[in-house]
C-alpha cells in the first residue's frame, strides 16, 4: 500500500513483550474538489501506520 501525505506526529517506537521493535505514526491525506454547485470542498483522512 502507498499513502502519500503529511506525517501528523513524530514516530513512536515501542517494543512488543517478546522484544520486537514496532513504530507507529499518523499520516494525513487531503483532497480538494469543486462541487456541482461550484463550491470548493476539502476532505482530510487520517491513517495510523504501524511498522514491524
Amino acid at each position: 500500500m502507498m499513502i502519500i501525505g503529511n506525517v501528523g506526529r513524530d514516530a513512536e517506537m515501542r517494543y512488543t513483550p517478546s522484544g520486537k521493535p514496532t513504530t507507529q505514526f499518523s499520516v494525513a491525506t487531503s483532497r480538494r474538489w469543486t462541487g456541482a454547485d461550484g463550491e470548493p470542498h476539502e476532505e482530510t483522512e487520517w491513517f495510523t501506520v504501524v511498522t514491524w
